[in-house]
């Protein structure tokens, strides 16, 4: 299951991508998650499907200091090999 995932709210300037990786690296996922330039996270997750719906419901909360106003999900496609930080777009 390969999913893109758009995170609204206070979720930069927090440590949400570093917090997102640690948690995806932990349930086994692949893909990648960065900053955007109009102040959401974006990330793209693929692996077991019960794997990647832990990591969605996380990102609705977030690490303490984040405030997660919504996550916009979509059916996406991609094979990844392992989980990256990828630079601001």
């Amino acid at each position: 299951m390969v999913r893109h995932l758009q995170i609204f709210g206070l979720v930069q300037g927090v440590g949400f991508r570093y917090h997102f990786m640690a948690q995806a690296q932990g349930l086994g996922l692949a893909g990648w998650v960065r900053n955007r330039r109009g102040g959401s996270v974006e990330a793209m997750v693929a692996g077991a499907p019960e794997a990647v719906e832990a990591l969605i419901a996380w990102a609705r909360r977030g690490p303490a200091a984040a405030s997660v106003e919504r996550v916009d999900v979509t059916d996406a496609e991609g094979t990844f090999s392992g989980f990256e930080l990828r630079p601001i777009e």
